[in-house]
């Protein structure tokens, strides 16, 4: 009997070693999912600890939506574009820095014009004397300290690579120390350049390039690129250069398959990952570092701010589409990130994450799981969890402490995990061997599993298929009114919170009604039902997510009103029509989309409530399958781009005594004009002189009176 104790305390001692070996394993294997963790937990340490403000010379011209406002569309004219920089270098920028690529030529240029009209062959000497506009913005390049930047793509295409490489090589040749980096870098295959004379009159030419990960976060810039097995320069690698008056970087690796560990420019020391990358500590969005296109174009702009500076050219307005997650967790332009780590990197304010950090995480991660599984096999459970406890916050303080103090990125997430996770296998066991009760113990494994949708997709990945399939949805599109003007008088960072704190409940309604998020455009969202998983009730869904939609959105802008903020209505769309889904992506991340022409019905039907006043326009092919819902006729529409009649109606959902005119009365009025009875006038005047705020008998009265009879209307505008 000793003795069989005796071996039975031996292999309980073995046993602290199977959760320290699983989660060395784990550590290894480094998944996805433990990657995103640790991420998130640096994340929350730059939201503690932004970046503190310094006072660097990097300034930021922001072609933003006033600017659009008040010099016309993107893209400007190039000779605009060449006064932008001959006003900056005047100033004294130290370098001027384009966000932009310059891919194609001026479409006003007098050459382009001329091509584009049937001229007489006078006139078309004349305007082609005239000069360049391209040639004028190169001109205006060549004076300045400039850099330009060109996209890079990992597809392989028939294009003139090699070419390519070859601009981009020598306006940013780089000097090896130690092993080639090539295999780390992130490499390309295509390159989409700017205009060669551009290139030659520009100081320097790197790629705009950021490399998000999977979450969409940028949260490293890197310095250095691979693009057809050449590596090339990024822009924030080029405006150092070219600000210092560097003729080559040099690239320091850490010996063989080690990677990179510092990018040299000139004076400055960079320390990058082994993917070249460098960290990006986030600071907050200071609003003097930003400057706006149409007040330096003006001539509105003190030298002082601009003298001997970085000055980035980029644009913040949101239909130009160049906004990025930051790890702050807000929505910032493109070129933000760039200026925040050219800040970083002329205050020496840098993030690392140490080549010795890893196996500091190892080590750690080893002795803390064999000593917490070791008491947790020893001691009483209170005093086991306490000592776990005090275990955990120990690591997680040290990381902490290691990133507060010196700017250390040690990963606190996998060590405290697998301790975490070592503490409660040995500790069940230990409840095991003590109490001997296996049918307990089977009973609390059997109590952490429960059926959700995640498990029925797991078991039925047939409903997960793969490719484009036809089949029916219904969509849901939803558009929140004055959002712009609301962004031109609020400040950033406010409008970005309140756009999160709406978007955030809206995606939440739509995952309730097990929607599919198909995408978010600005402060528009699109919900697709039935794909991929068929759901047979789609249509109701979508209009049960729609209603509950509109109700919050007018909570919301109600409650905004409250406080003092002109937070605008949200107009919606719902219709349902055959369409073609496919699955987009490939094996670590989907998107799904649906194409079809129900898809543009329901975008044009969220349009069409700006031109009724209503909030929700619903197409009857929705309502069929809804017969409990009341609801009003709006018209029979025959939407923008289209040949076909839709028949459109209101949900009414909500009371709304001595706005809206009873549903009876307006239905009736609404069947004497879709019949042609005269009496049609008569109803909806008296509804009109009763219920003046109902917006659909204030349409139709209007339509009576200009003249048009009957409920069809034909929609010019989306």
């Amino acid at each position: 009997m000793n003795d069989s104790m005796t071996l039975n305390k031996r292999w309980i001692w073995l046993l602290a070693l199977l959760p320290t070996m699983a989660g060395l394993l784990l550590f290894i294997a480094d998944p996805r999912p433990l990657q995103t963790l640790r991420n998130n937990v640096f994340d929350q340490y730059q939201r503690w600890q932004p970046r503190p403000a310094v006072d660097v010379p990097v300034r930021v011209v922001d072609i933003d939506d006033e600017s659009l406002t008040r010099l016309g569309q993107w893209p400007w004219p190039r000779t605009r574009l060449a006064e932008l920089v001959t006003r900056l270098h005047d100033a004294g920028a130290a370098v001027i820095v384009f966000d932009f690529i310059f891919a194609e030529a001026d479409r006003t240029s007098p050459a382009a014009v001329a091509e584009q009209w049937h001229l007489s062959a006078e006139l078309r000497d004349r305007i082609l004397a005239l000069p360049d506009h391209d040639r004028i913005f190169a001109e205006s390049l060549a004076r300045a300290n400039a850099v330009i930047g060109f996209a890079v793509d990992r597809e392989i295409r028939p294009s003139s690579v090699v070419a390519a490489v070859d601009t981009a090589s020598n306006l940013g040749r780089f000097a090896i120390s130690g092993e080639p980096p090539g295999p780390w870098l992130h490499t390309f295959e295509r390159v989409v350049e700017a205009l060669p004379e551009l290139v030659s009159a520009a100081k320097g030419y790197g790629a705009l390039t950021v490399v998000p990960d999977s979450d969409g976060i940028v949260r490293r810039v890197p310095l250095v690129l691979q693009l057809a097995g050449q590596p090339v320069a990024t822009v924030v690698g080029e405006t150092l250069r070219v600000g210092v008056g560097a003729g080559s970087a040099i690239l320091s690796s850490a010996g063989q398959e080690g990677g990179l560990t510092e990018v040299r420019i000139g004076p400055l020391a960079i320390p990058v990952n082994a993917n070249g990358e460098l960290w990006v500590h986030y600071g907050k969005q200071a609003a003097d570092r930003s400057l706006p296109a149409w007040k330096v174009l003006n001539g509105e702009l003190p030298p002082e701010r601009i003298k001997d500076h970085l000055v980035l050219v980029g644009t913040s307005a949101q239909g130009l589409l160049d906004l990025r997650f930051s790890a702050l967790g807000q929505l910032i332009s493109g070129v933000e990130v760039q200026s925040q780590a050219l800040e970083q990197i002329l205050a020496g304010q840098y993030l690392t994450r140490p080549s010795w950090g890893v196996a500091l995480e190892a080590l750690i991660l080893t002795i803390g799981c064999l000593a917490v599984g070791t008491i947790a096999l020893r001691a009483r459970a209170l005093a086991a969890a306490a000592f776990a406890v005090g275990v955990v916050l120990l690591v997680a303080g040290g990381s902490w402490h290691a990133f507060a103090a010196w700017g250390l990125l040690i990963d606190a997430a996998t060590p405290a995990g697998a301790i975490l996770g070592a503490f409660g296998v040995c500790s069940l066991f230990h409840h095991f061997a003590v109490e001997r009760e296996q049918r307990w113990i089977r009973a609390a494994f059997a109590r952490y599993v429960s059926p959700n949708r995640v498990s029925f997709l797991i078991k039925h990945r047939e409903a997960l298929a793969l490719g484009g399939r036809r089949q029916e949805c219904s969509f849901v599109f939803t558009d929140l009114a004055g959002f712009t003007a609301l962004m031109e008088t609020t400040d950033p960072a406010d409008a970005v919170s309140l756009l999160n704190g709406y978007l955030d409940e809206m995606i939440a309604i739509a995952f309730r009604h097990d929607g599919t998020l198909d995408r978010i455009v600005g402060d528009a969202v699109v919900i697709v039902f039935s794909a991929p998983v068929v759901q047979p009730d789609h249509r109701a869904r979508a209009l049960a997510c729609a209603l509950e939609m509109d109700a919050f959105a007018l909570r919301y802008s109600q409650d905004m009103k409250a406080r003092g903020i002109d937070f605008g209505l949200t107009r919606i769309g719902v219709h349902c029509g055959e369409v073609i889904v496919g699955n987009f992506g490939g094996a670590n991340f989907f998107d799904y989309r649906a194409l079809g022409d129900a898809v543009n019905s329901a975008s044009r039907l969220e349009g069409a409530n700006k031109y009724f006043g209503t909030r929700v326009c619903v197409s009857d092919d929705i309502l069929r399958a809804c017969p409990d819902v009341p609801s009003r006729p709006v018209a029979r529409l025959v939407l923008k781009g289209k040949t076909m009649e839709i028949a459109v109606f209101e949900p009414v959902v909500e009371e709304a005594p001595g706005l809206r005119a009873p549903l009876a009365a307006y239905q009736a009025a609404y069947r004497a004009l879709a019949t042609g009875l005269p009496e049609a006038g008569a109803r909806f005047a008296m509804l009109a002189r009763d219920f003046p705020d109902d917006p659909l008998v204030n349409l139709h009265f209007r339509r009576l009176r200009a003249g048009e009879h009957g409920v069809l209307i034909t929609m010019t505008e989306k």
